[in-house]
């Protein structure tokens, strides 16, 4: 139970730590303000509102004595001095009844204190607060009429509320701006190092980063820094060591070639030209594995301008597309167009019929390549996307090949924020499924 409980609050609460921290900050500082508010209102307006009306109810009681009691002439002069001294207004309106329209509001403090010290007092009684703005209509019956008094609203409600409301909101409010303030100025060097990981992550070059910041985020920022030059310069020694070993085999496999075609033996020189076709071969796409992580410069292109430009390249009538509108995407062109390629020469070697389609959604591109090959078993759809992984059923019974397609493929995907999913296609044979990030 506490445990959905708690799934529940998580998923209500903000992902981002500049909102977190700002619910730290200001949650506290709305329950307390809530607090004092709650305890002002209960402790000193109530009790004051309360005194403030008991004693004008008292007043309107000796009022009435007055009415009930004295001569015309002493009334007028009771009367008189109230409207003087107390900013009241008292007449007497002969064969009126109260209004039938009750005005009073159940959710207003002042209504509820009035109502309740003019209960036990009279038995029947009418008033309004929202006639008018600062003057409280009371009518009470007497005789055969009404009782007519007019009396000032702060006679029963303490003005100190709007000063002290404003004073309590004021402050708080300034003291959240304050802490956005400083609390956009905590995050930005946080946001700064996600961008430069995303970023790096994808293979892109940074250009420059500066650690700032709080203390901790400075020395995270700098084992960042010192962690991103030390794999640029592995895959740097990667890379140089590979096309190091390419060229220095090029030279011997070029003397063989040399060789071969010096013997005399025809069949014997056609199966080693053969094999040195097929190593070198495999020296070309040791080099195209090596330079897949290359950084190329990120643009922004049409990447349904480039599928469709590359289709056209094969010239193959039994390549089918399915595109959606055009499509803009930000990323590295060249190492897009060699994965596409990687992917449908997989798909031409081992089938006969290649579909692909493209479409578009709000966060994602998709693109899909079937074919009506054999396929891939299931439990090796992890494997084949392993560099140098070559299976012996289907797909990998070509001996010129390194098993270095899909995974050439795979890593340019992957380094763009994307994933690669291999499946069941509805041809018959392998599905590949690559998803962009727009």
């Amino acid at each position: 139970m506490f445990y959905g409980l708690s799934r529940y609050l998580k998923n209500l609460l903000p992902k981002q730590l500049f909102y977190r921290g700002l619910l730290i900050v200001a949650v506290p500082i709305i329950i307390l303000q809530i607090t004092i508010s709650v305890v002002f209102f209960d402790s000193l307006w109530i009790k004051t509102s309360k005194g403030m009306s008991r004693a004008l109810v008292s007043e309107i009681v000796t009022i009435i004595d007055i009415y009930n009691n004295e001569s015309e002439y002493n009334k007028k002069i009771v009367t008189d001095l109230y409207n003087q001294n107390f900013n009241f207004s008292v007449r007497f309106l002969e064969n009126e009844k109260l209004p039938d329209i009750k005005v009073d509001r159940w959710f207003s403090p002042m209504d509820r204190t009035l109502r309740r010290e003019l209960k036990p007092k009279f038995n029947d009684y009418w008033f309004n607060t929202m006639a008018y703005k600062e003057v409280v209509d009371l009518r009470i019956k007497f005789r055969d009429g009404v009782l007519q008094i007019f009396f000032p609203k702060e006679r029963i409600q303490a003005s100190s509320i709007r000063i002290f409301t404003l004073w309590i909101t004021l402050p708080a409010f300034l003291l959240i701006l304050i802490a956005m303030i400083f609390l956009k100025n905590q995050t930005r060097p946080i946001i700064k190092l996600a961008e430069a990981s995303e970023k790096f992550g994808r293979g892109e070059e940074i250009k420059e980063f500066r650690p700032s910041g709080a203390l901790e985020i400075r020395k995270a920022g700098y084992e960042f820094d010192r962690m991103r030059k030390r794999i640029s310069r592995h895959l740097n020694q990667r890379s140089e060591m590979l096309s190091g070993i390419s060229h220095d085999l090029r030279t011997p496999l070029t003397r063989i070639k040399l060789q071969l075609a010096l013997i005399k033996d025809k069949e014997i020189s056609k199966k080693l030209s053969g094999d040195v076709d097929e190593m070198e071969k495999m020296l070309n796409e040791y080099l195209q594995f090596s330079s897949s992580t290359f950084a190329d410069k990120t643009e922004t292109f049409d990447i349904s301008e480039l599928i469709k430009s590359t289709v056209r390249k094969y010239k193959n009538i039994n390549i089918s597309l399915d595109q959606s509108e055009k499509t803009i995407f930000n990323g590295r062109k060249n190492l897009i167009q060699r994965c596409l390629n990687n992917l449908i020469d997989n798909a031409l070697k081992y089938s006969k019929k290649v579909k692909i389609k493209q479409e578009k959604f709000i966060k994602n591109i998709i693109v899909l390549i079937d074919d009506d090959g054999p396929g891939i078993p299931i439990s090796e759809y992890e494997n084949v996307i392993k560099p140098f992984y070559k299976i012996d059923k289907g797909r990998g019974k070509s001996k010129s090949s390194v098993g270095l397609g899909l995974s050439i493929a795979s890593d340019i995907i992957r380094s763009h924020g994307g994933i690669i999913e291999l499946g069941k296609s509805e041809l018959g044979g392998l599905k590949i499924k690559i998803s962009l990030p727009v």
